[in-house]
């Protein structure tokens, strides 16, 4: 089953980075279960980024649901241009979308994957509003989707 990627989404974050030796699988190709990593750590980097990755007083963001398309198979080696757009915002949570491309091959996405996340108080396990200064930062993004 294929997610549709919705048309409205701002751009947020890119980032490039290798395709390691170690990503390929037995099939010479970079295994499906590296670009769930590949999602997180672009994920991660972006919220670093921000400074909203650090949890603070026993809250912070929980992973609720993931995907990933596959649209060519991925080779070692090359480097990859990650972009991470915000595709729906609301009070206690946001959708984004990461799209993968080869330096090489601008323009041709070969994956792209996403992600719901939540904020959450981890003690609780209760979903809690977005933090003022994330709102912010995600709204000033969400203005400026194309």
């Amino acid at each position: 089953m294929r997610i549709d990627i919705p048309e409205k989404k701002a751009l947020a974050f890119q980032t490039q980075f290798p395709i390691r030796w170690g990503d390929m699988d037995a099939f010479g190709h970079v295994n499906n279960v590296q670009f769930v990593r590949y999602l997180e750590n672009v994920r991660v980097d972006w919220l670093q980024s921000m400074r909203h990755l650090e949890p603070r007083r026993g809250e912070g963001v929980v992973v609720v649901n993931v995907f990933c398309n596959f649209y060519q198979q991925l080779l070692y080696p090359g480097d990859l241009l990650a972009k991470l757009y915000l595709t729906a915002v609301s009070r206690r949570s946001f959708d984004h979308v990461i799209t993968f491309e080869r330096t090489d091959a601008p323009g041709t996405i070969v994956a792209e994957g996403g992600a719901t996340i939540v904020w959450v108080h981890f003690e609780q396990g209760k979903a809690l509003p977005l933090p003022e200064s994330l709102t912010a930062a995600l709204s000033l993004l969400q203005g400026s989707q194309a």
